[in-house]
């Protein structure tokens, strides 16, 4: 979906810190000694910062109704970490084709992807059971907490949306249509009957892992919500506490098939049709709301408020909070690099 005849802006410039179109930025050529482009080696804070980035990702994952996209998009390196996964999909394809794979493992910002990958690990494998602990036995308080990071989240999208975009004729009413039916979808989605499996078959596994794999890259749709509603949440947390081997490497492979699928799509579209991306994505997390309402029946069915109020609506504040901080810290330390990549005045 077009917004404007123009030709298309750096991915994120009115938000993100990088320029991660999949045309080498001629600023930061391919090294001659055949190192990864992506970045000359950053700052030790800023890898310290991407290991945390990533273990909030994580975090998020393991919670039913919270997308790790959604965090991503939130912290500044959506849109990096998409073309960077996309050139990372890129190579074993062009070892099978005889092609330059090279050139492509190039394209990976690795120093923002291991460390990022290094902190989902961490999380994931430290957090998961005290997680499910917390969702299942405070679904109220956990809920509302997650509800409130995911409605502030609602707006991150929009600061990702370049200024005349929606400026040509009908393009409001595009987005707009856009941006209901991403909602309602994702409500329908949530609002779907909930079971549970206790002792899964390994093909239910592998398939559910490689749907619920592709909501860990979009914002608004949460794989560990997916899991729930196929009634293997609760087997695939119990299996990473107890490093279950033989079910994690089932649940790996499905979820490689998905991610190798499913990138190349969305960042085609971040690419080419980005503002209807971002319109998107925000029609999502808004509709990822209705997973999120505190009181609910054990299949899903929603209930008035209840007693716990007080302090649901505390923590829904704190969730709120905690976004539009780590939005501002983000945004004032983009404001800073930028400043600081201005050449100085002669």
């Amino acid at each position: 979906m077009e917004f404007a005849d123009r030709p298309p802006a750096p991915i994120g410039a009115g938000y993100a810190r990088y320029d991660v179109s999949v045309t080498p930025r001629q600023e930061n050529p391919a090294p001659s000694d055949g190192s990864p482009r992506g970045g000359q080696r950053p700052p030790a804070t800023e890898t310290i910062g991407n290991v945390v980035r990533g273990g909030l990702i994580g975090l998020a994952e393991t919670v039913p109704g919270v997308s790790g996209g959604t965090v991503a998009l939130v912290t500044g390196i959506y849109t990096r970490l998409i073309a960077s996964a996309k050139h990372l999909t890129d190579v074993p394809r062009g070892m099978i084709t005889r092609s330059d794979w090279r050139a492509d493992a190039r394209n990976v910002d690795w120093w923002l992807l291991i460390p990022v990958a290094i902190g989902m690990l961490v999380a994931v494998f430290s957090i998961a059971g005290v997680m499910e602990t917390f969702v299942t036995e405070q679904p109220v308080y956990s809920k509302a907490l997650f509800m409130g990071m995911i409605a502030a989240s609602v707006a991150i999208p929009f600061l990702e949306v370049r200024p005349g975009d929606l400026d040509t004729r009908g393009a409001k009413g595009k987005a707009a249509a856009l941006f209901i039916a991403m909602a309602t979808a994702v409500f329908i989605l949530t609002s779907l009957p909930r079971s549970e499996i206790s002792d899964p078959p390994l093909i239910l596994v592998f398939c559910a892992a490689a749907v619920a794999v592709c909501a860990l890259v979009l914002p608004g749709v949460s794989g560990s919500f997916f899991l729930l509603v196929v009634g293997i949440y609760a087997p695939t947390m119990a299996a990473v506490d107890d490093r279950n081997v033989q079910y994690l490497a089932v649940f790996a492979l499905g979820a490689l098939l998905g991610i190798v699928t499913f990138v190349r799509i969305l960042e085609w579209l971040l690419e080419n049709h980005h503002t209807a991306a971002m319109i998107g994505a925000a029609g999502l997390l808004l509709g990822s709301l209705r997973a999120l309402w505190p009181w609910q029946t054990d299949d899903g069915g929603l209930l008035g408020v209840g007693d716990e109020w007080p302090g649901a609506l505390g923590l829904f504040v704190l969730g709120v909070a905690v976004v539009a901080v780590v939005a501002l810290v983000q945004h004032k330390v983009y404001s800073a690099d930028a400043r600081a990549s201005e050449p100085a005045d002669r």
